[in-house]
C-alpha cells in the first residue's frame, strides 16, 4: 500500500523591521551627543566667566 497524502507546507516568516530600530538608535545617540556638546560648552566657556 502506498500511503501518499497531499500535504500543504506553509512557511511563515516573522518580519522584524530592524531598520526602524537602527534609525531610532542613531537619532537618540545624536540627541545625546548634542546635549553633551552643549553641556561641555557651558562648563568650559560660559561658567568660568562668572
Amino acid at each position: 500500500m502506498d500511503d501518499r497524502r497531499d500535504v500543504e507546507v506553509e512557511h511563515r516568516e516573522k518580519k522584524s523591521d530592524s531598520s526602524k530600530v537602527g534609525v531610532a538608535v542613531i537619532k537618540y545617540a545624536t540627541y545625546l551627543i548634542i546635549f553633551f556638546g552643549i553641556l561641555w560648552f557651558l562648563i568650559n566657556y560660559v561658567f568660568p566667566m562668572f
